[in-house]
């Protein structure tokens, strides 16, 4: 069908309903996953789906989005425009059957949509029904059209109007600008704004040639994103600050009416990085493609390495070894009538005839290009060869460790002073910098809740560490024996002992250093404890502002200032003392200001965007110097440094 075929099929007859909008208001997180700050999010992102379906087409080149100081959030897009003749079936708008009618829209009808990324057509249908007040305005054939809801509910027909409220310029297309409803969002109608911005640079890479302009009017941030590289631009961002071993090897095909794009880049790192999506949807928890394709790569390189090695290779590669190292992007664009994805909110892909023509293809391709180059091969080979014997050795090493007891629960570390608690939920673990400042914060802690774990010194920077190499560090030892939710494929995250992990190091460069340190091994060993929110960092005061009887702790030079003001004021001596370390105060003065859950300030650790906590991690803690240098000279002036 050529585009100007498709583009007479997209009219009303298109719109097919299915049912009404009633259930969404009652059970909102049936429809999109959660009613906290996520739910606004995925809110936004069906809006935006609507506009990246039309660039999906053919007929959209330019997505528009701002973030109004009034919590609206509008999008413009440069597409053919929502129909908004009306449907005799219905006798209605087809602009107010999408809606206001859950399960209409163009999706249904193939003429319409070959690929699409949005909710099975109910998107539209649901941010309405959840939201306060919607605008729709819609230019089609040199008109302007324009519908108001709220609540979900037309406050009139579409009607043809002569200027814009929404301050649209595009000749054609769809503009829809909403309120989120504080009645459904009782949390927040703030948008988590960096993850917004990851989603919108995903989107970039994955529809070639479609500009994504942002305007953010509370901060006043603008940006926009333009790629034309597709995924092999996607997979040089992805391997930013690393040794990578090759260029990336791509592949693209088309099998009946779907289409496979793979990209496949390894560097030198001991962690894997593998993303999937379909139709511009980011499959988390994977799916068959993604199945496909690593039993794919391990099959093509395992055939390689038996052509190449013979009888060298002491044992078949796993796929955990062709994985070290592997930075992959699996993409699938297919029918969206033909989509199965397991669960609402479409993290993970169900279609079984999907692992069969991934599989194939890479598997076809790796074959051919191995072949075709073999200097990448050999690369990849060495890497993966590389990958085994650590593998082995490390497998010998945790073993012989396990058999020793190490990891047994019931042997606690001697210098763990454990708490009476023993619901994980209301317990506290503190990793404390030194014995000195464990000591005081032993005496200083609420013994019934507070546990505190001692860490001597600096620990190993695990960023490139194996198994065998972290257990055989008694720090870290320790610490996974205190956590007891053990480590590696023996994790069991329900034997977490301590739902609040908390990271407590001195406020200097070391304490700093020790930090970064201890983020690198829950963020590459133990994700699970940051993903889950159970890892935080205390903040203790920087100085002690004191006049007469009088003090004040303050946690930054300003509030310092504004506690060294008001002293002055008054006319009296004032006294301020710069704690260097937490060893400095004593178990009352840490208790009151760092560990008393009335007064304390935690911070906790997220990884909202893992793509970009992955790049600082590689660069800050890597082998790689030049990166390291190029961040510290660019962020030299935002240090704060204590000289």
């Amino acid at each position: 069908m050529s585009k100007n075929d498709q583009k007479s099929s997209y009219g009303a007859e298109s719109i097919v309903v299915l049912e009404g909008l009633e259930p969404v208001r009652k059970r909102p997180a049936m429809y999109i996953g959660t009613t906290s700050q996520y739910g606004i999010n995925h809110c936004l992102n069906e809006i935006i789906d609507n506009s990246i379906d039309e660039a999906l087409a053919g007929f959209c080149h330019n997505v528009e989005i701002r973030i109004e100081e009034n919590n609206y959030l509008t999008v413009f897009d440069d597409g053919r425009g929502i129909p908004v003749d009306k449907v005799l079936k219905y006798k209605v708008s087809a602009l107010e059957l999408v809606m206001t009618k859950l399960h209409a829209g163009g999706k249904f009808n193939v003429g319409a949509y070959k690929v699409s990324g949005g909710l099975h057509g109910v998107g539209a249908s649901v941010v309405n029904a959840l939201s306060t007040h919607v605008i729709v305005e819609v230019r089609r054939d040199g008109k302007l059209y324009r519908q108001e809801y709220k609540k979900g509910i037309p406050q009139a027909p579409v009607k043809e109007v002569k200027t814009s409220l929404l301050g649209f310029e595009y000749k054609n297309g769809t503009a829809v600008s909403f309120l989120p409803d504080t009645e459904i969002f009782k949390e927040t109608i703030e948008l988590n704004y960096s993850i917004f911005k990851k989603q919108i640079k995903e989107r970039a890479y994955l529809i070639n040639n479609v500009y994504f302009r942002i305007f953010n009017k509370k901060n006043r941030d603008s940006f926009a994103y333009f790629f034309d590289g597709g995924i092999i631009s996607l997979i040089r961002d992805l391997n930013r600050g690393k040794k990578v071993l090759h260029e990336p090897v791509y592949v693209k095909k088309a099998v009946d009416d779907k289409e496979v794009e793979v990209a496949i880049q390894y560097n030198d790192s001991i962690t894997e990085n593998i993303h999937s999506f379909v139709n511009v949807i980011n499959t988390h928890e994977g799916g068959t493609h993604l199945t496909g394709f690593k039993t794919a790569i391990t099959r093509a390189i395992n055939n390689y390495a038996k052509k190449e090695l013979g009888d060298k290779s002491d044992e078949t590669f796993t796929g955990d070894d062709v994985k070290e190292g592997l930075t992959a992007i699996v993409y699938v664009k297919m029918p969206s009538m033909n989509l199965q994805f397991e669960g609402q909110t479409k993290t993970k892909l169900g279609n079984s005839e999907v692992q069969t023509i991934v599989q194939q293809t890479v598997f076809d391709f790796l074959t051919t290009h191995f072949e075709e180059n073999p200097k990448t091969a050999k690369e990849i080979l060495s890497k993966i060869y590389l990958a085994q014997k650590a593998r082995l050795a490390a497998k010998a090493a945790k073993e012989a460790v396990l058999r020793k007891g190490a990891l047994d629960g019931a042997s606690l570390p001697g210098k763990l002073a454990d708490c009476q608690e023993k619901d994980p939920v209301k317990s506290e673990l503190f990793m404390v910098e030194g014995n000195s400042a464990g000591g005081t914060a032993k005496q200083g802690r609420d013994r019934r809740f507070q546990a505190i774990l001692p860490l001597r010194g600096k620990v190993l920077n695990t960023e490139r560490a194996y198994l065998d190499r972290v257990l055989a560090f008694k720090e870290l030892k320790d610490l996974v024996v205190a956590l007891g939710m053990g480590i590696g494929e023996n994790i069991d995250y329900a034997k977490l002992r301590y739902h609040k992990i908390i990271v407590m190091t001195d406020a200097d460069v070391d304490g700093e250093h020790i930090m970064t340190l201890l983020l690198t091994f829950f963020f590459r060993h133990l994700p699970d404890v940051v993903n889950k929110g159970h890892l935080f960092v205390a903040q203790p005061p920087l100085y002690k502002v004191q006049s007469g009887k009088k003090i004040h702790y303050a946690y930054s030079d300003e509030e310092k200032d504004k506690y060294v003001s008001s002293f002055v004021r008054e006319s009296k001596n004032v006294n301020i003392q710069r704690y260097k370390g937490l060893g400095e105060m004593n178990p009352e003065q840490l208790w009151e200001t760092t560990m008393n859950p009335e007064n304390r300030i935690l911070k906790q650790v997220t990884v909202a965007d893992a793509q970009e906590a992955d790049y600082v991690f590689s660069m800050l803690m890597g082998d790689e110097v030049p990166p390291r240098k190029k961040f510290i000279v660019t962020h030299a002036k935002m240090a704060n440094l204590d000289l």
